[in-house]
């Protein structure tokens, strides 16, 4: 008999015959959703064929090393199904390998007589002749599909556009990877008596129930709003057009209204009926910043936790970034150090979204789609007959969009799911319709869910924007002036040195209510500085926030009156977003300045502003950032100075080359050149935070579970460079045995931790982030 694991807990060894029996039936059940089953359960078939050689079982034995048991099965795809046979061999050959290149001579290189001569990783093949592999299969009494009509679901794979055809074998790959792992788990977890042990279904999202549940919680927090007659008229306005366009069939939709309109409920309600109106599976709601993402995972759960249907609320909606701690292992049977079995549900439901309502970033989701590697393809097939919500849209950097929008594009044209853009400043991502077609055919041609008719966004003017002449810049010490001069005040700056400098500015003037916001200070010290300025405001207090961009999305604050240094003209509405929210005043103060001494975070940030500078000399002072038209103005004419039709060129030529080692390495929503600092933050005595974290970690080692506690006090910097005087107080975390982290480490001097400004570094280190 032939094996495919090693034994278990209970001392079975797994027959080779039932692991790919088991992986096929598992593969074709997660891609049927989206047409591709046969396909999926031939790769579920032929993935270890390889194991079927003797060197193989062997292996098993520990009596050899370094044997390549992938390629058989990926070779025998291509040979007997030639052009339909591509894609799940390139899945085949990637489930432990990750994906490779599809083009000729890649798929060429398979060839087991290339592979017995050179291997490319040093490795020998389990078998020299793979007909010997497939004799063994068949007298396991296993056979090929041999209708290949029946796998053409995908076979276009190869000839499409390539980002639809790069996602086409992502998918199929998702669905082989997920149910390779799934059954080896289901092994290595075996119960007494032969049982596999395979995880629970996850609850069903039974939209029709829990979106009537979630239209009374609506009209419930409706009846005790506080905010203006206008306001809560616009919400149930926006509400109702969500609802009616959730009828329209499936496709790519844009969201765009106001800040304070109630978007995000409105959003999840649309979400819900659509699914109902469509039989659709899940929701993913797509965030750019950890802030918001808790912000409104929290308030979905408030608005759903009395829903019968949706049973035990925490696995209904699943929560997966790097504060949720369920950050999902490489290998199935990996130990973890999970604290109860709520937690380990948790993480399961992580590696694959098996969730009917997930919450996660934009960084997980987008590199996720454009990844390579089996972990973070896991949970891809998933995504297929969903409702994808992205929030904060016009976070997404110029130079991917292409790239992305041609892949979402496929997502709803294949794989039967709706992708909503949700923004108050929405991008003109139309204009970039011709270029998306080169790599996907559907191009991007949304439909907008809130018709230009209700004029949202001039009723929902609740600020006067002051913008300065072309050639006025204001000093600092005359903007702490006018600062000092308003009760209640936010001022927002483009630096975190700009934030300092003002700050220390109006503290020389002995102002009261005086608070300082930028991500030098961690999470924990940032929320704990926003209650206290809630409070003030609330009760009627001074208080003058001076904060970077950080408080810009998601930030639920209310001043009635801003300040904004001149900037990208998404960001300038932002802030304009945290004046008069609610709409109390007749109408809230919103000043724009130039700093003297004008600086940005970086070249495209500084271009954005460049094209505020360009549409203010056009308009004057008469722009009006409440005129959706003047963002697609603005967005246009950013695009044409960046480029952006033709995307970020070593990615697009990488795509092109159906390379996709190279594309997950080059697509990325953020820097990667970045590490996590824990700073010595602790409110008081009794939150010490800090050290109990610093002691912990020393003691055991940098693990999961001490990562998500970590994160509200830790603070990121830019990676030092070797002769960075920071270096002498940073400490190496320890990973485990005598190694330590490169992404994690202790701040040793807690006097450079400020209670009021956070992390204050050396003069002369350059590693922190603008």
């Amino acid at each position: 008999m032939f094996y495919a694991h090693s034994a278990n807990s209970q001392g079975r060894c797994q027959p080779l015959v039932e692991h790919l029996t088991q992986v096929a039936e598992l593969a074709r059940s997660f891609a049927e959703p989206f047409g591709a089953g046969d396909l999926a359960y031939l790769a579920g078939l032929l993935h270890d064929l390889g194991k079927y050689g003797y060197l193989f079982q062997r292996r098993l034995q520990g009596k050899e090393s370094g044997i390549d048991h992938w390629s058989a099965g990926a070779w025998r795809a291509l040979t007997q199904y030639r052009m339909e046979g591509i894609a799940p061999a390139l899945a085949i050959q990637g489930h432990h390998v990750g994906l490779q290149q599809a083009s000729p001579d890649s798929l060429r290189a398979l060839d087991p007589k290339k592979l017995q001569v050179r291997h490319p990783m040093g490795l020998r093949l389990s078998e020299a002749n793979p007909d010997l592999l497939v004799e063994r299969m068949r007298a396991d009494g296993l056979e090929f599909i041999g209708a290949q009509d029946a796998l053409k679901s995908l076979c276009a794979a190869a000839n499409a556009p390539c980002a639809a055809g790069m996602l086409d074998v992502r998918m199929l790959y998702s669905a082989l990877v997920d149910a390779d792992f799934s059954d080896t788990a289901a092994h290595f977890k075996e119960m007494a008596g032969g049982e596999p042990s395979y995880r629970e279904p996850s609850s069903p999202l039974q939209p029709r129930y829990v979106f009537a549940h979630l239209q009374s919680y609506i009209e419930d927090l409706a009846a005790g709003s506080t905010a203006s007659s206008q306001i809560n008229c616009l919400r149930r306005e926006l509400l109702e057009s969500c609802l009616k366009a959730a009828c329209s069939p499936p496709g790519v939709f844009t969201l765009t209204a106001p800040t304070g309109t109630g978007k995000t409920l409105a959003m999840l309600a649309f979400a819900l009926r659509h699914a109902a109106e469509h039989d659709l599976r899940r929701i993913i709601l797509v965030i750019p910043y950890l802030n918001i993402i808790e912000q409104t995972a929290e308030e979905y759960r408030k608005a759903l936790a009395q829903c019968a249907e949706c049973g035990d609320i925490s696995g209904y909606i699943l929560e997966h970034h790097s504060l949720a701690g369920n950050r999902a292992s490489d290998r199935p049977d990996e130990n973890t150090d999970m604290e109860d079995e709520g937690q380990r549900r948790r993480q399961a439901l992580a590696e694959n979204w098996n969730a009917p309502i997930v919450v996660t970033t934009s960084v997980q989701f987008l590199e996720s789609l454009f990844a390579s590697r089996s972990a973070a393809c896991r949970k891809l097939h998933n995504i297929a007959k969903s409702v994808i919500l992205f929030d904060e849209v016009q976070t997404l950097p110029a130079s991917l969009a292409v790239a992305t929008l041609a892949t979402l594009s496929r997502v709803a044209e294949r794989f039967g799911s709706s992708v909503v853009f949700a923004t108050a400043t929405q991008p003109a991502f139309t204009h970039l319709d011709r270029s998306v077609k080169q790599y996907c055919a559907l191009g991007w041609q949304p439909r907008e869910i809130a018709p230009s008719e209700l004029n949202l966004f001039a009723r929902a003017k609740r600020t006067e924007i002051q913008w300065p002449e072309m050639t006025q810049t204001t000093s600092w010490p005359l903007l702490a002036e006018q600062v000092a001069g308003e009760p209640q005040v936010l001022c927002i700056v483009n630096l975190k040195r700009h934030a300092l400098h003002l700050y220390d500015e109006l503290n020389q003037l002995g102002v009261e209510g005086l608070f300082h916001l930028s991500t030098n200070m961690c999470p924990a010290h940032r929320q704990a500085t926003l209650k206290e300025v809630r409070g003030r405001l609330s009760q009627g207090n001074p208080c003058r926030l001076i904060s970077t961009q950080c408080v810009e999305a998601g930030v639920d604050i209310d001043f009635p009156t801003v300040y904004r240094a001149l900037g990208p003209l998404d960001a300038i509405a932002q802030a304009a977003g945290r004046c008069n929210r609610n709409g109390h005043a007749e109408s809230g103060a919103v000043h724009v300045f130039a700093p003297e001494d004008e600086a940005f975070p970086d070249g495209a940030y500084r271009q954005a502003a460049d094209v505020t500078r360009i549409l203010l000399q056009r308009y004057g002072r008469h722009l009006d950032i409440q005129d959706p038209e003047l963002f697609d103005e603005y967005y246009r004419t950013l695009y044409d100075f960046a480029g952006t039709d033709h995307g970020k060129k070593v990615l697009m030529d990488a795509m092109k080359g159906r390379n996709f080692s190279e594309v997950a390495t080059l697509y990325r929503v953020i820097d990667n050149g970045t590490i996590n600092v824990l700073v010595p933050y602790g409110r008081n005595d009794r939150d010490p935070g800090f050290e109990d974290l610093k002691n912990e970690v020393k003691r055991t080692g940098l693990k999961k579970e001490w990562t998500r506690k970590a994160r509200p006090y830790a603070v990121g910097l830019f990676r030092p460079s070797p002769s960075d005087p920071v270096n002498s107080y940073l400490e190496p975390i320890p990973a485990g045995g005598r190694s330590s982290s490169e992404d994690w480490f202790i701040y040793l001097d807690k006097g450079h931790y400020d209670s009021r400004k956070g992390l204050v570094l050396p003069a002369s280190s350059d590693c922190l982030i603008a």
